[in-house]
């Protein structure tokens, strides 16, 4: 059956990052809440966004850690909850849980856009480029949709030829899913096909 579950239990504590000097003050990343795999009526969104002209921008270590960072650190602040991410020299994606006191979806990918290419300029010396092109956003309201996505995210490493195995990537969710999911959560995750999963990914 396609029928929605019931809505996350709340909470998962990761520490606000400081305005200041987000290049060295960036939050860990392991978070100690189980993931949730449950639909919402606050909204569960899966997005991908893209670098202008797919440039691979983000083409070291440091600046995918800074993304990366930056990523768990606003989505946190503006009240979504990541259950999958996964960031890379061009492009990432993500799915979030919206709550009651969510910002809008729209807003959050607008402040993170907004700072970390200025994050990113000034680690280049380069002033006004253009860092992101676009995004798109999908809202998932289907279990089948939502656990396809999850898995296809943990995935998308493999499926750019970058690892052989998801949680080989540092900068995804899939490692993370894999420690603090049950077993049982992580087969069946990993048990959804993605081939079918129609995503903007020709990065």
């Amino acid at each position: 059956m396609n029928a929605p579950l019931p809505p996350a239990p709340h909470g998962f504590g990761l520490k606000a990052v400081p305005n200041a000097d987000l290049a060295s003050q960036l939050p860990p990343k392991d978070w100690p809440h189980a993931p949730v795999h449950r639909l919402s009526e606050h909204g569960v969104y899966f997005v991908t966004a893209g670098t202008l002209h797919k440039r691979p921008l983000w083409d070291t270590p440091a600046k995918r850690d800074l993304l990366e960072g930056l990523l768990l650190s606003l989505a946190r602040g503006n009240g979504w909850q990541l259950e999958a991410w996964a960031v890379f020299a061009n492009h990432y994606h993500f799915v979030a849980r919206g709550s009651p006191d969510s910002r809008p979806l729209r807003d959050f990918l607008r402040e993170l856009h907004s700072r970390s290419a200025i994050a990113l300029n000034r680690l280049d010396g380069v002033r006004g480029r253009t860092v992101w092109h676009n995004f798109w956003d999908t809202r998932l309201t289907y279990q089948h949709a939502y656990l396809a996505r999850l898995n296809y995210t943990h995935q998308n490493a493999v499926k750019h030829g970058l690892v052989g195995v998801a949680n080989q990537y540092p900068w995804c969710s899939a490692a993370w899913f894999e420690r603090t999911a049950s077993p049982a959560q992580v087969k069946t995750i990993y048990g959804f096909k993605i081939d079918r999963v129609r995503v903007p990914d020709d990065f």
